[in-house]
């Protein structure tokens, strides 16, 4: 077992009464697999994602349950042992590279920082590494993205970027937070696309989170549906895209956009 979540619970004290985001959470994935997490803005996914990724550090929020990666509990283990995981064993992917790029440094550089902060490799060996991690991502002239900053880049390129950054290690887990949000419908089929050959290639598993019921269709093999911190449903997709038993994923089903065809057929 590569992730087991168990009834993981997380709640917030920085108003008058405790707020409970997440309501016993509970998720398994093996190596390889494409999970999927959906839901509407507040609906707890991307505080579990966080969570499972040791990225929940408040001193108002209290975590109880348990989150283990490889047998390491990522609420409760040490700081050390949090570093050795992330960037490492684990990598992860946000919404919006501009904030995760650093404007000031450039693009091999922050390719790089996982091999800096895991390995000892040599300057050479880390930027042939790197632009191999530029070319998996499918980027143009490696080379020369290599030395350009973030804003060179297009919001596609830059978001390549930031997965060939989560990839350069080899990560056994890649926790892909709302990636494709702000990308157009085009560039997200080729990110999905991506993500798809890095997990069937490497033998990777992806924890997709999105509130795109589609997209979640196209790359997972299973998704979790979560409103209000609780998971509603669960499933294998197509059990859970085409028999939906809660109404709050039927509603997420019918809100998918229908095109009509064309020539009245």
């Amino acid at each position: 077992m590569l992730l087991e979540v168990k009834d993981l619970q997380i709640a917030f004290h920085d108003h008058s009464r405790p707020e409970t985001v997440v309501h016993d959470f509970n998720l398994t994935m093996e190596a390889g697999e494409i999970v999927g997490i959906v839901g509407e803005s507040g609906s707890g996914k991307s505080m579990s994602a966080m969570a499972i990724a040791g990225l929940l550090s408040r001193h108002d929020m209290t975590k109880e349950g348990k989150c283990l990666f490889q047998g390491v509990d990522t609420l409760r283990c040490s700081r050390q042992e949090l570093r050795k995981l992330q960037g490492n064993e684990m990598g992860i992917i946000f919404q919006e590279p501009m904030t995760s790029l650093n404007p000031l440094k450039k693009i091999g550089w922050q390719v790089e920082e996982s091999l800096r902060l895991h390995t000892d490799l040599g300057k050479a060996e880390r930027k042939e590494r790197a632009l191999q991690a530029l070319a998996e991502a499918e980027l143009p002239n490696p080379e020369r993205v290599y030395s350009l900053y973030p804003h060179n880049l297009s919001g596609g390129m830059r978001q390549r970027v930031m997965i060939a950054a989560a990839m350069i290690a080899r990560p056994k887990l890649l926790i892909a937070d709302e990636p494709t949000t702000a990308l157009d419908v085009t560039i997200q089929a080729q990110i999905v696309k991506l993500l798809q050959k890095f997990s069937r290639e490497k033998g990777m598993a992806v924890l997709f989170i999105s509130h795109d019921l589609s997209l979640v269709r196209q790359l997972c093999s299973r998704v979790l549906v979560m409103q209000k911190g609780y998971v509603v449903e669960q499933g294998d997709m197509e059990t859970v895209f085409e028999h939906p038993v809660h109404p709050y994923t039927q509603k997420l089903l019918a809100a998918i956009p229908k095109i009509p065809r064309q020539g009245g057929v």
